[in-house]
């Protein structure tokens, strides 16, 4: 296997880990996202979670709510080993329609 082909397999995994965490920090200090992603939640996340969570899909994979100030906390404390931001634009601005949606 050739130099270049060893080092983009043991970059790949370490940019995409550097991206989780980065996600992570947004969502645990910004409350910049509409919607908040568990990955793989658990049946104790499910019964702990805060009475007035608003859940927008739900899955065996990810569990996916509506955020507001403070929910990353609300869903550590509920047991959530992850917490990810949902619904970000990215790097572009929010056009009107998006900012109407979000209202």
């Amino acid at each position: 296997m050739s130099t270049i082909i060893r080092r983009g397999l043991v970059a790949l995994p370490l940019v995409l880990i550097g991206w989780i965490a980065v996600m992570a920090v947004v969502m645990r200090v910004s409350d910049a996202a509409p919607g908040a992603v568990v990955p793989f939640p658990s049946a104790s996340v499910m019964q702990s979670l805060p009475r007035d969570t608003a859940i927008l899909g739900m899955n065996r994979v990810a569990l996916t709510v509506s955020n507001r100030p403070g929910m990353a906390k609300e869903l550590y404390a509920a047991g959530a080993w992850l917490v990810l931001p949902a619904g970000l634009t990215g790097c572009l601005p929010l056009t009107e329609e998006q900012r109407r949606r979000m209202e």
